[in-house]
């Protein structure tokens, strides 16, 4: 439960070994303990990732106090969603600090009879001046057990009065400050193994941890220590034992700082790519599910990321084992996922995660970094295998986020939440209530018999048996501990339109009608629920993800309306998240009670991935309208990344500004989890860079990139799928694609179609469009050389300009481009 930092700590000379300090922390006596864990080494080694799913409570592996609760599924608790937790109690509190604030987050929090203090000076300086330690606690809006706690404890008059005499208590929204949330899950996991959300840190005045968990319990439960018994635990130890705490986390935050470093040698170069490669297609071969797809049993998250690898991998592996091997892999993922509950399939989007191996009951809170990333991983597939199913989905994905997530200014909002009120009534809210359904209700709501059915069928028989739906409910016990979904269906399709259509002896047309007419039914029932809580927070990073969703899939499917909604949040992201005047990006923004957009009295400064993402988005942006003014804004961004986050001596990106004192580690992510790393995004766009720009520096700062983290791509490149990818685009140099013509006339378009048909993950595409004043001629002198043949549109493929004969003929071009 509770674990005392002390990773590469112990010492015979300390005065308080710390297996014997968690002892008197929990037991508040001096007994002694067990003998004392062995510390655990972690120079060269990174912690396990946060879950975003399992907040499990961290506990010493040796420790009588380890302990477990479950959830969903039967799993460590699942780190949900529940929106603005239950309805407040009448009269509401008047609001803390927090109600200053702008974090949807931070706005639940509001009316905690806790002296709440965001995270920043003023707190700092409240704990130095009245020497009390620090109680950090980190979450997010839609994270459920982060509403459990404040529920149990923080809404606790006891509990509040408690925190707020003897600590000074500062809360984070995680999505706010990465670089706080990762330096504290830092510790967290490397002394416990595990980590998950809500945090419970405790630090010394000067930011130092010294304890931390996650989720704590109001009150003792057996051998379970509550908030109450911890919180009593730790003052006594600041009064009698201080010594040893702050020295814990001195050394613990020491060794921290050599564990977590990533750097590259003196003359130090990539690992081999292709040997890379192959052993992170072996590791993720070995973790697949052959039977629904996806790379462990259960949970199962979408892994975006490993999925644009793999096809990454089959395209310079198409003639192999391998590489047919990896695409199967992709596309089967995929598929299953797209017929699985984990898609919603009457509102669109895709939930967070599915609690079982088949992809059926999932956790419903919808994130939108999984929509971008899923978009493009869905339109990839289509350009790989044709098949319209994968198109429809990505279009189905955007739709979702074009009516649900954004907002008139352009942005994106950040999440939906898992949680609602249930339609029938009550107080309570309960996890998807919002998208499940009754037998009955589908029954009642689809009455009508079909005309030429087998056996007299109703439009609901049809319905039900194509999606799962059972009269006593389709979700199993085990994935429902709790009683939640208990009579309900999650939506799954069960068999093919033609395999339906086959059982009541209908057409395939009549069936696919009939069904697409039952989910806009629904859907206009589900207006009518209560809606689930939305965190309309506005992340630069994660607007840059979908800028990257509406470029990738319009540019495909040469859908005019995507293009124009992916050039509006490009506005969106310079108009409001961008400061001109300071020329830095903004990490958040807003949506205020006038639906207008809002910043916060102190804005936030971006932080890595906020450049990364958002210069990915710009360079897909460019690639799919051809408007230079998106590679310029691009080029002034990344000088603007280089000089806020390089590591001149190691290489790499810090993830946040390196000279900010209250961060205490300097952090460079070797990790791609649900959002990719910061360093794995820049790897690809500095090369991409380099290619529009002409600057050899950006190629060999990628390169640079690449090794400081060749030991860990070397030893698991599982971990920087990618990162792998960009490693790849190294080793195997971009093809240049430069199409002279005009932009709208339709012989360029033919040739952009040909281009935007392929999946193509070493390519960079250019227009030549002859006004050698603009942008790119400007760059690129050589562009002048390459003109148009015989009055038509032409297109060059070249490697550094050294270009193939020009053709003109689509056809010929995708000959050429498949070469």
């Amino acid at each position: 439960m509770l674990r005392l930092a002390w990773a590469r700590s112990s010492s015979k000379n300390s005065r308080v070994d710390p297996a014997r300090l968690l002892s008197i922390v929990l037991l508040g006596g001096d007994n002694k303990p067990h003998s004392p864990e062995q510390s655990r080494d972690i120079s060269g080694l990174t912690p396990p990732p946060a879950s975003d799913k399992s907040p499990s409570l961290l506990s010493p592996r040796t420790s009588q106090y380890c302990f477990s609760m479950t959830s969903r599924a039967g799993l460590s608790m699942p780190s949900g969603s529940e929106g603005q937790g239950s309805p407040p109690s009448t009269p509401q509190r008047p609001p803390n600090r927090l109600g200053q604030e702008r974090s949807p987050y931070l706005l639940q929090h509001a009316h905690n009879p806790v002296d709440w203090y965001p995270w920043g000076q003023e707190a700092f300086d409240k704990a130095r001046s009245e020497d009390k330690p620090i109680f950090l606690s980190v979450g997010y809006s839609t994270c459920h057990w982060c509403h459990v706690m404040e529920r149990e404890s923080f809404e606790d008059e006891e509990i509040g009065k408690t925190l707020s005499d003897n600590f000074v208590c500062i809360k984070v929204d995680r999505e706010e400050r990465p670089d706080v949330d990762k330096v504290y899950m830092t510790f967290v996991q490397a002394t416990s193994g595990g980590g998950g959300w809500p945090m419970s840190v405790w630090l010394t005045p000067d930011l130092r941890p010294f304890i931390g968990g996650t989720y704590f319990p109001p009150k003792d439960s057996g051998r379970r220590p509550g908030l109450k018994t911890v919180l009593t635990r730790i003052m006594e130890q600041w009064q009698d034992n201080r010594e040893a705490l702050e020295s814990s986390g001195e050394r613990v935050i020491e060794a921290l700082k050599k564990g977590t470093s990533i750097a590259a040698n003196p003359g130090e170069t990539p690992p081999p790519a292709h040997d890379v490669a192959n052993r992170c297609f072996v590791q993720l071969a070995h973790s697949y599910e052959e039977e629904y797809g996806g790379f462990r049993d259960a949970p199962k998250f979408p892994s975006p990321v490993n999925l644009m690898f793999l096809m990454s991998f089959w395209s310079v592996n198409r003639s192999s084992t391998e590489g047919s091997e990896a695409l199967q892999m992709t596309l089967h993922t995929l598929r299953m996922m797209a017929l699985g509950g984990i898609h919603d399939h009457v509102a669109q989007g895709f939930h967070r995660y599915s609690t079982d191996s088949s992809w059926h009951v999932p956790h419903f809170e919808k994130m939108l970094y999984d929509q971008a990333q899923l978009a493009v991983a869905y339109i990839s597939a289509y350009q790989v295998s044709g098949e319209q199913v994968f198109a429809d989905v990505a279009r189905d994905i955007l739709l979702y986020v074009s009516r649900d997530l954004s907002d008139k200014s352009g942005g994106f909002y950040s999440a939906e939440d898992a949680d609602s009120l249930p339609a029938a009534g009550g107080s309570e809210k309960r996890e998807g209530a919002f998208c499940v359904w009754m037998g009955s209700e589908v029954r009642e709501l689809l009455p009508v018999v079909v005309e030429g059915a087998t056996g007299g069928a109703t439009e609901a028989d049809i319905f039900m048996h194509h999606y799962g739906v059972k009269e006593q409910g389709n979700v199993d016990m085990e994935q429902d501990p709790h009683g939640e979904l208990q009579g309900q269906n999650v939506l799954i399709v069960r068999y093919s339109v033609e395999l339906t259509a086959a059982r009541f002896g209908l057409s395939v047309a009549k069936v696919s009608e009939l069904l697409a007419s039952a989910r806009a039914k629904m859907a206009e029932v589900r207006k009518n629920r209560p809606a689930p809580h939305l965190d309309t927070k506005m992340l630069a990073s994660w607007n840059g993800l979908m800028l990257s969703g509406f470029a990738r899939v319009g540019a495909v499917l040469d859908d005019k309306a995507l293009l124009e909604r992916a050039v509006q949040a490009a506005g969106f992201l310079k108009e409001h998240l961008w400061d001109a005047e300071r020329q830095i990006m903004l990490r958040s923004c807003y949506r205020g009670d006038e639906m207008e957009v809002e910043q916060g009295a102190s804005p936030i400064a971006g932080f890595l991935d906020d450049y990364a993402y958002v210069i990915c988005g710009l360079l897909d942006l460019y690639e799919a309208t051809l408007q230079p003014e998106w590679l310029r804004w691009g080029e002034e961004l990344q000088d603007r990344q280089d000089l806020l986050f390089w590591d001149a001596e190691g290489g790499g990106y810090y993830c946040s500004d390196p000279t900010d004192p209250t961060v205490l580690l300097r952090l460079k992510q070797d990790q791609d989890g649900a959002e990719p790393s910061g360093n794995s995004v820049s790897a690809l766009n500095l090369l991409r860079l380099s290619h529009y720009t002409g600057r050899k520096d950006w190629s060999q700062r990628s390169q640079q990139l690449l090794a400081a983290f060749s030991d860990r791509l070397t030893r698991v490149p599982i971990a920087l799928p990618e990162m792998v990818r960009g490693l790849m685009a190294n080793h195997y140099t971009l093809k240049q694609i430069v199409i002279c013509g005009q932009r709208d006339a339709p012989d360029t378009s033919s040739l952009l179609a040909t281009v935007n048909s392929l999946f193509l993950p070493h390519k960079v595409l250019m227009l030549a469009d002859g006004e050698t004043e603009g942008y790119l001629y400007q760059r690129l002198p050589v562009l002048s050389s390459l003109t148009c043949q015989g009055g038509s549109a032409t297109a060059y493929v070249c490697e550094d300009f050294t270009c193939a004969l020009p053709v003109s003929d689509p056809q010929e071009l995708r000959r050429l481009l498949l070469e």
